[in-house]
């Protein structure tokens, strides 16, 4: 057997052989047995082997959990959704898509029959559903501001595009997740950067405050949200984001450079926010009133 070659292959899948690979490259199978005996190739599914020493890193382990099932397999689920970075923990036992049943002891599998060409990535050299599919599989387990969150972040990372969205819920419209992201597509707003920002349209909508346009640029510069037509800014501030002397004086410099620009800035913290919503809105509609009456 050539180590040479056995080696680079379990390089690039993290450290992992099958034996249907070892089997190709000419290794017989009392070799590979042996190889088992004496610790060098260590089981880690049924046919699948972790060489020299057994990897620990999660990512090593979903590569060795797709290598485990169907030559069709991806990784999927909230294991495909902390591989894309949506998620930011991974959970066990990791969850494979496979195209038809094949169960492994310590693997989730799933089993589809509608899982396209279009819907299959390989990231980090893993096969792995596209995390448009992906947040599609795990919309129906996610609350609505935690799915709202991971959208955003997906979004802002590049990696999901509303397009790509748009074309899986035509083609999958009775998915139990479609009706849950319908509301992304529909709106086409810019991804917000924050669960504050995610809470602002919630809030908009309680209090029966205008539209605004979220997380967009005015004059050059970057802010939370605008109402055009009173040309007017709403910033939301906490503390964490300005206890340096450089975001407090960026902060100031846009506010000047956007007034300069014909709008004026309201900061709302999040003491304010969170604590007496309802006077905060109030304040709002009346200087959304006055920005009206003044032209």
């Amino acid at each position: 057997m050539s180590h040479a070659r056995v080696a680079a292959l379990a390089a690039r899948q993290y450290g992992h052989v099958t034996r249907a690979q070892l089997v190709e490259m000419g290794v017989g199978s009392s070799a590979i047995d042996h190889r088992i005996r004496g610790g060098t190739l260590i089981a880690v599914h049924a046919g699948v082997y972790a060489v020299g020493h057994e990897q620990t890193a999660a990512v090593a382990r979903a590569a060795a959990a797709v290598l485990a099932c169907d030559p069709g397999a991806v990784l999927s689920h909230a294991s495909a959704a902390s591989l894309w970075g949506i998620s930011k923990r991974w959970d066990f036992p990791l969850e494979v898509t496979v195209p038809a049943d094949r169960r492994r002891p310590g693997i989730r599998t799933h089993r589809s029959t509608t899982l396209a060409s279009r819907d299959i990535r390989r990231h980090l050299g893993i096969r792995v559903m596209s995390p448009a599919r992906t947040v599609l599989e795990i919309a129906p387990r996610l609350t609505e501001p935690v799915l709202t969150r991971a959208v955003n972040d997906a979004r802002l990372s590049r990696r999901l595009r509303l397009t790509e969205l748009d074309e899986l819920l035509e083609r999958m419209p009775r998915h139990p997740g479609a009706p849950l992201l319908k509301q992304f597509v529909n709106t086409r707003q810019a991804p917000t950067r924050s669960g504050w920002e995610d809470e602002l349209t919630g809030f908009l909508e309680r209090f029966d405050l205008p539209k605004a346009r979220i997380n967009t640029r005015v004059a050059g510069y970057e802010v939370d949200a605008v109402f055009d037509d009173e040309r007017l800014i709403v910033e939301l501030d906490g503390w964490e984001t300005h206890q340096d002397r450089t975001s407090f004086e960026n902060d100031r410099e846009r506010d000047a450079a956007t007034l300069a620009a014909g709008f004026v800035t309201v900061r709302v913290t999040w003491d304010r926010f969170h604590n007496d919503p309802a006077r905060e809105a109030a304040r709002l509609q009346e200087i959304l009133h006055a920005r009206r009456q003044s032209g």
